[in-house]
């Protein structure tokens, strides 16, 4: 006899096994001589009795329930899943006599029950306990699922009708062993048909029609936790091999893989779908299309795979390193470098997440995308894989990419994308898993607009907090204070992740305006997830809100340290005595494109960032374009880098010239406190002209009472006299106005020098 199919309960003491009997010379088996197909259910502990459960010309597939509940060792369930259509669970009763001897009681007996009938296909999910199966009703393909629970109930989870065409034809069931005694050249020819499920609620059916040789291959998704069908059309020939084998589906977590051995491997992303450009798709011409062995496959729970020819079980995982090397080498469309950058990011919880060598191709292919902002896709992408595991529920909240729509096609392959009315999917319990599932539907069918977060709120109110200080207006201390210190945390959070010392100086300074930009998307954020996110702890919240901010900033510091890194770039262009090198402006360049990147999303930048872009900037652009891109708001004139000009630069002609420009288009607070900082007549021009602006400011006339004699001034100019007089008696009446800004060495003799020296500049004297 040939084996068709085994199971043993969980405890090992039962033996369910189907045989298909062979004629040798013309004698039947000794059990039941009419019957080709034999299904037995043996004692193993010790070997006792056999017993016959079916003896029949059809095959049938024994599996064994496995609950979770140690309370029901005693209660076993064995599902038998018949040719002819129907599936049975027969109840079997465990006594145990004489020590540890595991007999069956009333064995003569055993009660079943009829779970489906008139099945067209089947599949078995061991990890999960759940029967999949597909009736046809009226001409229509109906799939559903029963979940088989620790209690011995089971209950039908959800219907669904497809629109596949399963009559007539011979499926192979999934799951229930490999089917030896059939001819598997033919079923290789025979339509497939799978269903992967995702602790995150995603439930894929999959499903390749029957094909021959020579023609186009055809292979559709059913996405029905987002509403869609996509239906993929490739032709084998492009790879000039014969086709031989059918198409395999793999389930690999957040990816199905389509596997066609020697033509292509489709690596579908089915959490995110929704675009054919987070897919990858390799050709038969690539090295990873052909990784897989080519014999028959089958997917297992967790991302094994079954070689049916060898017996040899496989965990498939991405491989990081040829992911990289197809986007150094090989990725040469936009198409292909969006999908593998999305592929190697989902990899960020594995161990040995090479990010660093991500960060390294993102910064030198910032210009070789033509389709999509390689940085914002990076940005966005990367800090949605680095909290999604926590909190999975944020993959309907947090954006995962930039693009939001792709109309260039993907060579070697053609898509078709049709809805799924969801209306007539319906789900019965709502339970773990289930609910999950129940609530992507209900996000699918229900929320228009999707709930994706943006920072269009953060960037309006951004805008207002910073023309209401130009202004002079100012918002509650208590509102601003909040704000400052969510950024505090997220600088705090920061600080505690970065373990090794960096050689840019960022988060030193204090750049009060990111800092808001940060606290203001820290509330934003985190009112956005308290808001859709029912049941979750608020403190959790928190912690992923800061978690995705600082991961966000740390990958722009981190992609700066990279190129730093490779240019050699010491800290001394920090110093402005120098010329900018080629290195300074691959900086500089650099710094730009994440400028340009974040103010389209609206992102904050590392507080410090726009202090050593304006610094290189100074190095590497002439004096018209530096402020070109100073009055195009391309560059920040911070306190902190103007500072250093002041202090750094000679009064050299060219280097005045630099510093008038710069001078003249400082915001005043700035300018009153970085003019202290030049030696220069026009420095004590524009700060003698602070000074009486302040004392006079108040000023009311009063009848003149001359403190000072003739003899204390030592220029004969009586308005001149009069004003300094003036002025010597207010700051004399308030001394306090004559230490505003730290400006303790400024008074009216030396407004009285500044002004006599202006003056005579003035005449040409």
């Amino acid at each position: 006899m040939q084996a068709v199919s085994c199971s043993v309960n969980s405890e090992r003491t039962l033996l369910a096994a189907s045989f298909v009997q062979y004629t040798k010379e013309g004698v039947r088996s000794e059990f039941h001589p009419g019957s080709k197909c034999l299904t037995l259910l043996v004692e193993i502990h010790p070997v006792d009795s056999v017993k016959v459960l079916k003896a029949v010309d059809s095959c049938i597939w024994v599996q064994f329930l496995y609950p979770h509940a140690e309370s029901h060792h005693l209660q076993n369930h064995l599902l038998l899943i018949s040719e002819e259509k129907y599936i049975e669970r027969f109840n079997i009763q465990i006594t145990r006599e004489d020590g540890n001897r595991a007999v069956i009681r009333n064995s003569s007996h055993l009660p079943k029950d009829r779970i489906a009938e008139d099945f067209a296909w089947a599949q078995w999910d061991m990890s999960e306990q759940r029967l999949y199966y597909i009736e046809l009703e009226k001409s229509k393909s109906v799939l559903r699922c029963i979940q088989f629970w620790p209690d011995e109930s089971f209950t039908l989870m959800f219907e669904m009708p497809l629109d596949i065409s399963l009559s007539g034809l011979r499926f192979k069931f999934v799951n229930f062993g490999y089917d030896y005694h059939q001819d598997q050249e033919k079923l290789c020819n025979q339509p497939s048909l799978c269903v992967f499920t995702n602790h995150t609620g995603s439930l894929c059916v999959c499903y390749s029609p029957k094909f021959d040789s020579g023609e186009e291959i055809t292979y559709s998704v059913f996405y029905l936790h987002k509403g869609y069908r996509k239906t993929f059309t490739s032709a084998p020939g492009s790879a000039g091999s014969h086709v031989t084998k059918g198409i395999t589906f793999l389930n690999l977590g957040y990816l199905v893989a389509v596997y066609f051995p020697g033509h292509f491997l489709h690596l579908l992303n089915i959490q995110h779908p929704d675009l054919i450009c987070h897919s990858l798709f390799l050709t038969g011409n690539n090295k990873m299309a052909a990784v897989l062995p080519p014999s028959p496959l089958q997917s297992l729970p967790g991302s094994l795979i079954l070689d049916c020819s060898s017996g040899k079980v496989y965990r498939a995982t991405l491989d990081q390193s040829y992911l990289l090397w197809f986007l150094w080498n090989a990725a040469h469309l936009d198409c292909e470098k969006m999908a593998a950058l999305h592929c190697a990011l989902s990899c960020g919880q594995d161990p040995g997440f090479q990010e660093d060598q991500i960060i390294q191709w993102v910064c030198e292919h910032v210009s070789g995308c033509h389709s999509f902002d390689l940085i914002q896709e990076f940005l966005i992408a990367s800090s949605y894989w680095s909290v999604y595991p926590e909190l999975v529920d944020v993959d309907m909240l947090l954006p995962h990419s930039s693009v939001l729509t792709w109309n260039e096609e993907i060579p070697g392959i053609m898509l078709v994308t049709e809805e799924l009315p969801l209306l007539l999917m319906k789900v019965y319990s709502l339970t773990g898993y289930w609910a999950k599932l129940n609530s992507n539907l209900e996000y699918v069918k229900y929320t228009k607009p999707h709930l994706h977060y943006h920072n269009s709120v953060v960037r309006r109110e951004w805008h207002n907090l910073i023309s209401e200080e130009k202004t002079g207006k100012r918002r509650s201390t208590m509102y601003v204070r909040n704000i400052l210190d969510n950024a505090i945390k997220v600088i705090s959070n920061m600080e505690i992740r970065t373990l090794e010392p960096r050689l840019i100086p960022l988060l030193q300074e204090e750049d009060r305006h990111q800092r808001l930009l940060i606290g203001l998307m820290v509330s934003e954020l985190r009112d956005h997830l308290v808001r859709h996110l029912q049941g979750v702890e608020k403190k959790k919240i928190e912690q992923t809100t800061l978690d995705y901010i600082s991961k966000l900033l740390n990958l722009i510091w981190c992609m700066l340290e990279t190129i730093w890194r490779k240019h050699s770039v010491h800290p001394w262009v920090l110093h402005l005595n120098n010329r900018g090198s080629a290195a300074d402006f691959e900086v500089f360049h650099l710094m730009t494109r994440i400028l340009d990147a974040s103010n389209n999303l609206c992102f904050p930048l590392p507080p410090g960032f726009h202090s050593l872009h304006m610094i290189l900037g100074v190095h590497c652009l002439p004096l018209y374009n530096l402020l070109h891109y100073i009055d195009n708001g391309v560059l920040l004139l911070t306190e902190t880098a103007v500072t250093m000009l002041m202090k750094d630069l000679d009064n050299s002609e060219k280097n005045e010239k630099l510093k008038f420009s710069i001078i003249v288009r400082l915001p005043p607070l700035i300018g009153q406190k970085v003019c202290r900082f030049w030696d220069h007549p026009m420095s004590s021009n524009i700060i003698s002209r602070n000074h009486v602006a302040q004392l006079l400011k108040n000023y009311k006339k009063e009848p003149r009472n001359s403190m000072i004699g003739k003899s204390s001034f030592p220029t004969e100019f009586l308005p001149l006299n009069y004003f300094i007089e003036t002025l010597t008696g207010l700051e004399s009446s308030h001394q306090a106005l004559c230490d505003f800004e730290g400006q303790d060495n400024v008074d009216a003799e030396f407004v009285e020098e500044a002004a006599l020296k202006h003056t005579m500049a003035l005449l040409g004297l």
